[in-house]
């Protein structure tokens, strides 16, 4: 079940749809957001390092929507804090929220969604160092953990002499 409230369903769909944490999303201003390029600049996230994610299409047409019914001004999501933004308590307060409207049992949080992404992304054949840079992980073995946790197809051992061999009689 997704949230009613438009502002919420874009924040938590936005945290899944580009593997953020909940302090880069609170973080992100509307200038972050390119929408021409289909990206959003996460600046100055952990270990103070910036790097791009890409914006999906349907994020990005979704987002729009939510920019022209919020009108946000500096923040892609305002808050009440003093400073305009979205709080880290109030973002996890709207996830947990919206989990006691589903049937879900596991415990599951806002980095949840970041798992979530991540573990999509390896069984789709994404590479593991592709994945590290997305996630903005300083050491690879961080993004390893998810390699456990995804049903990737698992290719019969072969060599590749073979697969050579076999393509060059074709």
């Amino acid at each position: 079940m997704a949230p009613t409230l438009l502002k919420q369903r874009i924040v938590l769909t936005l945290i899944n749809s580009a593997g953020l944490r909940g302090q880069e999303v609170i973080n992100l201003k509307i200038s972050d957001v390119d929408f021409e390029q289909e990206t959003s600049h996460i600046r100055q996230s952990k270990f103070k390092k910036d790097r791009i994610v890409p914006l999906s299409p349907t994020m990005a047409l979704a987002l729009r929507k939510y920019m022209k019914a919020e009108n946000p001004h500096v923040w892609l999501f305002n808050g009440k804090q003093p400073d305009g933004k979205y709080s880290i308590r109030g973002l996890s307060w709207v996830m947990r929220e919206n989990l006691k409207k589903t049937s879900i049992s596991k415990s599951v949080n806002l980095h949840t969604l970041r798992h979530t992404y991540a573990t999509h992304l390896l069984e789709e054949g994404l590479d593991i160092v592709t994945l590290k840079n997305l996630l903005g992980h300083a050491d690879i073995t961080t993004t390893m953990i998810y390699l456990h946790v995804a049903q990737c197809e698992h290719i019969k051992p072969h060599s590749p002499l073979d697969t050579l061999y076999g393509r060059l009689e074709k």
